[in-house]
């Protein structure tokens, strides 16, 4: 990823972007890679979540986030406040839903994105993987079967 995500500026932060669970323990997988990047977070304000981010700075997305416009609206506000009072050098998402306005925000900023896809969709693309495509730089897999559906993807592993 460090080739797709260049670091500029000193004060320049990574956006890790994803739902709370699963999406949340597959970007949290990536530690050594973030360990010494400057980094800000957006998931659900879940209790696990809470506890797993607790040294973190987390912005709160609001959810459901599943065919809920209100709350699309409403993370695509979060997405431009962050965007506008940032400087934000890359976007990581493994989705769900939360992933479509910071991903589009990175595009319209010009800011590379990278989507990975979650490791438990080996057959079928994900809901959020289809609509974030068009949007992002880089689109990573767990599996090379995946690659089925992403043949661009970079095959990066299991991340659990």
């Amino acid at each position: 990823m460090g080739d797709i995500v260049g670091m500029a500026e000193d004060d320049a932060l990574i956006l890790l972007v994803g739902s709370s669970g699963g999406h949340l323990a597959q970007l949290l997988a990536l530690e050594p890679w973030y360990r010494r990047r400057r980094r800000h977070w957006v998931t659900f304000d879940t209790p696990d979540a809470a506890s797993l981010l607790a040294a973190e700075e987390v912005t709160w997305a609001h959810h459901p986030t599943t065919r809920n416009i209100r709350n699309l609206l409403r993370n695509t506000f979060v997405a431009l406040r962050l965007f506008r009072t940032r400087n934000i050098a890359a976007v990581i998402t493994t989705g769900a839903g939360v992933a479509l306005p910071f991903v589009i925000a990175a595009r319209l900023r010009r800011v590379p994105s990278v989507y990975i896809e979650v490791y438990d969709r080996i057959d079928t693309p994900t809901l959020t993987a289809r609509l974030c495509r068009p949007f992002i730089s880089a689109m990573l897999v767990q599996w090379e079967e995946q690659r089925r559906s992403y043949p661009e993807a970079t095959v990066v592993g299991p991340l659990l």
